[in-house]
């Protein structure tokens, strides 16, 4: 993969965009249990704020790819990472839970830009040869989000310094952190060549694009709700299943968190490549058949060493899924609305799979349930779906990008 100084400094920006952004995301799902504890109510009740991020992240990825595709993607991804830095540092100051629900509510909103906005940006600016790899490089930012989340969990939380202890409250005030990447891509990040090329040009709108292109993006939407079903259901309660129903310390999450992600960055960069190989249809495929031996090691061996290698395969497999949507649907959007379009099919597919984690959380808590019973039926019904639908996709591998059509 040959990258001029220039191509490579996009794609480590893109990359931590999206790691970070997810690295915020991710934090919430190490402390459902202490900030239901702290507002007097339950998991699904706190649980709520995932589905809430997830659900208004739509909007997000629909008004700063408007920006986007009218501005450039260079200072509108800045304005995008730092609000979300700000918006998820405030949950810090929640008073109670209702505030804390609508601050996250908030995050998902500037969450929901980050993705579109980092990949269009990635993807015009590199050679077609090179976009399966970077592809997989991109999607890895959300393991290694998770990863580093994990990771600051392990370390910070409940230490003391003096006084001071590191609580929930104390974790999200980390959030602050991603507003530093903004000076890297506001020194040392060009903008979208493509988008250069075709600034000075007449281009259809959005509504006009979407009324000739209506099916492939209805049907981009459901794949989207599967995969984010397939992601979301097998990450974001996967630490309230250690602690919850096997009992494991700060310490044994984190670590167990760890190797899983490991095994989503693994997926996502061995997936993405292969990809450039065998195509984006037959790779997604793959990657969804390795899941579904994984279930038994992952949702239903006690100990934590069998538990890490279920979760590391189960990454593997759902990250290597991962992997490829970048750029396949990248390739799929229509040029004049490359940075609005990806972005909102993947967030609108996460707005269709919004209600996936309280309803986990209510399956493992209903009685004669279990969060890995919960998380099971969740990952063997979904990559089956994924299988499915995905075998309906076109293929545009190496489609010359453009902003024009």
């Amino acid at each position: 993969m040959n990258l001029t100084t220039e191509q490579k400094k996009t794609v480590i920006a893109s990359f931590l965009g999206w790691t970070l952004d997810a690295f915020d995301f991710f934090l919430l799902t190490f402390l459902l249990t202490d900030i239901a504890a702290e507002f007097q109510t339950d998991v699904p009740a706190v649980s709520k704020a995932l589905f809430l991020t997830l659900a208004t992240r739509f909007i997000g990825a629909f008004f700063f790819g408007m920006l986007a595709d009218r501005y450039g993607r260079k200072p509108i991804l800045m304005l995008n990472i730092v609000s979300y830095s700000v918006i998820g540092a405030l949950a810090a100051f929640s008073p109670n839970l209702g505030i804390f629900l609508a601050l996250r509510a908030l995050f998902g909103i500037a969450m929901g830009g980050e993705w579109g906005l980092g990949s269009s940006l990635a993807m015009e600016s590199i050679p077609p040869s090179a976009r399966g790899t970077v592809s997989g490089i991109l999607q890895c930012g959300y393991p290694a989000g998770y990863l580093l989340a994990a990771v600051v969990y392990g370390l910070l939380y409940g230490q003391k310094i003096g006084d001071f202890t590191f609580g929930w409250r104390a974790m999200f005030l980390l959030s602050f952190l991603p507003a530093l990447i903004v000076l890297f891509i506001r020194s040392h990040v060009p903008e979208s060549p493509a988008f250069v090329e075709g600034r000075a040009q007449t281009r259809p709108g959005l509504l006009e694009t979407l009324r000739k292109h209506w099916r492939i993006a209805l049907y981009a939407v459901v794949l989207m709700m599967f995969f984010n079903f397939f992601s979301h259901g097998t990450q974001d309660l996967y630490p309230t299943f250690l602690k919850k129903q096997h009992g494991f310390d700060p310490h044994t999450v984190s670590w167990i968190t760890i190797v899983a992600n490991i095994g989503a960055i693994v997926g996502g960069l061995v997936f993405g490549a292969l990809s450039e190989r065998i195509g984006r249809i037959n790779a997604i495929t793959l990657a969804c058949v390795i899941a579904l031996p994984a279930i038994p090691l992952w949702a239903y061996t006690t100990t934590p060493f069998m538990l890490a290698i279920g979760a590391f395969i189960m990454q593997v497999a759902v990250q290597g899924a991962w992997g490829v949507i970048p750029v396949h649907l990248n390739e799929l959007s229509p040029g004049s609305v490359r940075a609005t379009l990806p972005g909102f099919i993947y967030q609108a597919g996460n707005l269709a799979a919004y209600y996936g984690g309280p309803y986990q959380a209510g399956i493992a808590e209903a009685p004669g349930g279990s969060y890995g019973y919960a998380l099971a039926l969740f990952a063997g019904v979904v990559a089956v779906c994924i299988i499915v639908v995905i075998r309906f996709s076109p293929e545009k591998r190496g489609q010359v990008m453009t902003v024009l059509g």
